[in-house]
């Protein structure tokens, strides 16, 4: 006689995050997390920057051979700040994407790639505190793959852009009626009591 075998626990607890998952439809709010954190770390290094003055991250930019400096350095604090802003609102993200993508590909090949993949390189524990090697493009690349997933998988809901395509969606389906039936459209305005079920307009 065969015995069936039941699933081990973690396939069962696997199992029911799934079914909840679907059940209350929660894949929707994936994007909610992405658009905060990549929002919110763009907005941050914006507000450093100016922080410690545009100068300075000009003489950084011009360190390393970048053409117009003092323009690149105003150019990138402006992407980081509107451009995260964007994000985390989800308002307009496939055209904000696009610089702030550009900014993350100049940072990867003109600093990040000589050290490396990671971007955490802990070298010691001194009594001052730790001590750490310069960053690889690990954190440049999270940023890139977040970016991927909300234009390829959409903002998700409290979103600006969920809410623009859900107005564009009911304009554009009450034009649709308007032009298949007119006449229903002629007669939208008049009061229900003056119309007659038969005879149309009393």
């Amino acid at each position: 006689m065969s015995t069936v075998k039941a699933p081990p626990p973690l396939a069962m607890s696997s199992f029911g995050f799934q079914a909840l998952i679907s059940r209350w439809n929660l894949a929707r709010l994936a994007p909610i997390p992405l658009r905060l954190i990549v929002g919110y770390g763009f907005v941050a290094h914006g507000v450093a920057k100016l922080g410690k003055g545009p100068e300075v991250f000009a003489e950084i930019l011009q360190a390393i051979g970048t053409p117009a400096p003092h323009f690149m350095a105003w150019l990138t604090i402006l992407v980081e700040l509107l451009g995260g802003l964007a994000v985390l609102l989800g308002a307009f993200v496939p055209w904000a994407s696009a610089p702030m993508i550009a900014v993350l590909l100049v940072a990867i090949f003109t600093v990040h790639l000589p050290f490396g993949f990671t971007s955490i390189k802990l070298m010691a524990v001194t009594a001052d505190g730790p001590k750490f090697g310069p960053p690889g493009y690990e954190t440049d690349l999270l940023y890139l793959a977040c970016l991927a997933t909300l234009l390829l998988a959409g903002s998700g809901p409290l979103a600006v852009d969920k809410w623009i395509a859900t107005r564009f969606r009911r304009k554009s389906q009450t034009s649709h009626f308007a032009l298949r039936h007119p006449d229903r459209e002629q007669c939208s305005g008049v009061p229900r009591h003056r119309l007659h079920p038969a005879r149309g307009v009393l």
